[in-house]
């Protein structure tokens, strides 16, 4: 008896590491696709997987289901290490009923989902799904709904991360949408509520699947995706990278990666490298890379609002988040997809004790009727939020700019940022000299023999006066107007004063952030 057990389980144990099939998992390859089991040995660290539910099958009678089961089900899930730290993972198999949803692989993602928050540990996601299971009607797009209300319920407890690795298509693209990161693969996977042919058949639009919901479209137009990577590989690869970034979960800290840089290392480079015409542009990830250990930076929504940049540093082994303002591209003004991107990003690090570094030369808010329109104010109020609500560390660096309302917004001292320092460089004032001595001195510079070098004498005398970073720092607004190569060795110690750093929030149930 106990034989004849042993011999069922291996019989089903087979079925399952089969799948859908050799023929189907042909298919998979020719796409240029790994399957489900492949990606997540690849994915873990090796001989670390530890499946659950393998043995799991759909309960469908109808439409001829009863006839069709495979352990399993359609999706692999269980638990593994990631350098050696806990993970859960499920990835969905395209070779199995085209890795449908199904009320069973419903579970067995929930399943793991409700570890993951007692375990404390991060939940990856791999998709790669034809959608909804038809034959299951109404108890497939229940076992949607249970998974948006734990990727709800876990949001901020534990980092969420979705990898969209084949096609993720209506209510399916909210669970991503959801989870903190998303990284897609290019060509093989797409995301959208509804597809070309629903669209062409409603709006009579004509357009492709790759345009509509490819990776790069998610990446540079939507913001849906955080990252784009070549191949299934590269898309693990960076998900591991990721990772090493950030904590289990929210009550922990940053894993600490030894590093040679040593802290006091003065960068020459950053004396010159802000050009003294505050017109001219610079890239403001030269001073990112050039500060952070090894010169290691995890750019996130690189392709996206790139008049601000985003991402993941070290800084003696201790992982920054890292918000700045980049002159490169539209003068690095905030904008409606700008003040989101950041937004976003900086609510992720508060909710997971990574500390913040703001990095600051805005000339103000873009301008325009598309903005306006399209609620800059609201938009940009949300990035205002969120600096202001952060309880972590907070650390802003005004190399240049910092007019008007966005210098309140970009981490000021006055929303409770922590250390606020300054290049020689900086010009902190309520606008530009030249908008500011047209609006000022309207009336002399009209009356004057020769307006325009009287224009240019009071440009001048206001640049004096006002375009430097010593008004704001008589008034304690800024901390230390420093020299910019001793900024990585100011950083390092700012940080490591504010290790310990206690802030609270007025008692309340959450804020209203203006969405």
């Amino acid at each position: 008896m106990a034989r004849d057990i042993k011999a069922r389980l291996e019989k089903r144990l087979a079925a399952n590491r089969r799948g859908g099939g050799e023929e189907k998992i042909d298919r998979q390859h020719e796409q240029g696709k790994l399957t489900a089991r492949e990606r997540i040995e690849l994915f873990l660290d090796a001989g670390t997987f530890e499946e659950m539910d393998a043995l799991v099958e759909h309960g469908c009678t109808d439409f001829g289901m009863a006839e069709k089961r495979i352990p399993g089900d359609g999706v692999v899930s269980g638990h593994g290490l990631v350098d050696g730290r806990p993970v859960f993972v499920f990835a969905q198999d395209f070779t199995v009923f085209g890795g449908s949803l199904s009320e069973a692989n419903a579970a067995k993602i929930c399943k793991v989902m409700d570890l993951a928050m007692k375990a404390g540990a991060p939940v990856i996601g791999l998709n790669d799904s034809g959608g909804a299971r038809i034959q299951e009607g109404v108890a497939s797009l229940a076992g949607y709904a249970d998974i948006f209300l734990r990727n709800t319920l876990a949001s901020g407890v534990v980092p969420q991360i979705s990898a969209i690795m084949g096609p993720c298509a209506g209510g399916a693209v909210y669970s991503p949408a959801i989870t903190d990161f998303v990284v897609m693969v290019e060509k093989t996977s797409y995301m959208f509520v509804t597809g070309p042919d629903v669209i062409r058949t409603v709006t009579h639009e004509e357009v492709t699947k790759e345009k509509l919901g490819g990776a790069m479209t998610h990446n540079s137009v939507s913001g849906v995706a955080h990252f784009v990577a070549p191949g299934d590989a590269e898309c693990l690869a960076r998900i591991r990278e990721l990772l090493s970034y950030l904590p289990s979960n929210n009550a922990e800290r940053t894993p600490v990666v030894p590093t040679s840089d040593p802290p006091g290392r003065e960068i020459p480079l950053l004396d010159t490298l802000v050009p003294e015409d505050s017109n001219r542009p610079y890239d403001i990830k030269k001073i990112i890379r050039a500060v952070a250990d090894d010169g290691g930076f995890l750019e996130v929504h690189e392709h996206f609002a790139k008049n601000i940049v985003v991402g993941f540093i070290r800084l003696a082994g201790h992982s920054i988040g890292v918000i700045a303002n980049q002159p490169n591209h539209l003068a690095g003004t905030l904008d409606i997809n700008a003040s989101v991107k950041g937004a976003r990003f900086v609510r992720f690090c508060d909710a997971f004790n990574i500390p913040l570094w703001i990095v600051e030369d805005v000339p103000g808010f873009l301008p325009g009727t598309a903005q306006e329109w399209g609620g800059i104010i609201r938009q940009g109020a949300k990035l205002l939020y969120a600096l202001a609500e952060a309880t972590v560390p907070k650390v802003t660096v005004i190399t240049r700019k910092a007019y008007g309302g966005a210098y309140c917004v970009m981490g000021s001292k006055h929303i409770r940022t922590d250390i606020n320092l300054a290049f020689p460089t900086a010009e902190i004032a309520v606008m530009g000299p030249q908008g500011a001595v047209n609006i000022l001195y309207r009336r002399e510079i009209a009356e004057a023999a020769d307006p325009e070098a009287e224009r240019q004498r009071l440009v001048a005398e206001y640049e004096e006066k006002f375009a430097n970073p010593f008004v704001a720092a008589e008034k304690g607004y800024i901390d230390d107007v420093i020299h910019p190569r001793s900024l990585r060795r100011k950083l390092i110690a700012s940080f490591d004063m504010l290790q310990a750093k206690r802030d609270t929030m007025p008692a309340k149930k959450h804020g209203n952030i203006p969405l």
